[in-house]
């Protein structure tokens, strides 16, 4: 089963916050990451508390990539990225909590 990912137009902004190289290293890694199972539970990656921001969680690096799945249609919604500092999740250059 393949999934569809589609970036939201905000999440898009964030990516494009980011260098060239780390877009690269975001981009590739959700594609091998949540084109075949995204909801499956892995090291990297993990469902959420509910939150305001998205029902999962994936991690490459001091990436966060936040993302809904509807299984119907088989879409994959990239809602959010940013990156932890520490014990800080920044996403728009602003610090978040979940």
């Amino acid at each position: 089963m393949l999934f569809q990912v589609r970036f939201t137009p905000r999440a898009s902004d964030e990516l494009r916050s980011f260098r060239k190289i780390e877009q690269k290293q975001v981009v590739e890694a959700v594609k091998t990451q949540l084109l075949h199972e995204p909801l499956s539970i892995t090291r990297n990656r993990k469902k959420l508390r509910p939150n305001e921001l998205a029902e999962w969680e994936l991690r490459i690096g001091d990436f966060r990539i936040f993302y809904d799945v509807d299984e119907a249609d088989q879409i994959v919604s990239v809602r959010a990225v940013g990156y932890k500092t520490g014990s800080r999740l920044m996403i728009n250059g602003k610090e978040f909590d979940l």
